[in-house]
Parts: structure tokens; sequence; C-alpha cells
């Protein structure tokens, strides 16, 4: 399993209309990608124009074929509404959480 940690730029504004754009790009991924495994987000209490979305994937060969798109369409709505100040991909070794 690898983990993709996307952190965003968000304006508090534009937040509710992310949020939503956020769950529906999660939800078609996951449904429609093989491979994807689902995302969860997360915001700072201290900065809430910072977001972190986190997604779970069964392989980085699969995250990288969904990433290889150049402009995977899924997120185009997310990335009009915040900035994607990057994305990194993480190997999975262990998780305790329920």
């Amino acid at each position: 399993m690898v983990r993709v940690v996307y952190r965003w730029r968000v304006a508090n504004e534009d937040f509710p209309a992310f949020r939503e754009a956020w769950q529906a790009a999660t939800n078609r991924i996951h449904e429609t990608v093989p491979g994807a495994l689902g995302s969860f987000m997360m915001r700072a209490f201290d900065d809430q124009s910072e977001v972190i979305t986190i997604a779970k994937w069964t392989s980085r060969e699969t995250w990288e074929r969904f990433w290889d798109q150049a402009d995977p369409r899924a997120m185009r709505t997310m990335r009009t509404l915040g900035e994607r100040l990057c994305a990194e991909l993480f190997e999975e070794i262990e998780d305790y959480t329920r």
C-alpha cells in the first residue's frame, strides 16, 4: 500500500466548494480507477487555508498510472479552487488506525 499526501492552499471562502469538489473527486476516483482505495482530508487549526488530503492506493504503480495523466480530470475543479502545493508518495509500513 502507498499513501499520497497532497498539500493545498485554499482560501477560506473557497473551502466549502473545495470540500465538495474533493468529495466528488474522491468518490469518482475510488469507484472508477483500479487501485484507488479512498482518501481523507485534514485542515490546519492555526492556518485554515492549509489543507491536506491523503489518498490510499494499492501500489505505487496504480497511483503512477493515474497520476501520469497530465491533468487528472477528477481533480480539475479542486485545482480551480485551491493551489496544490505538492503531492508526495509514501510507502505504507504499518497502519494501526481503526
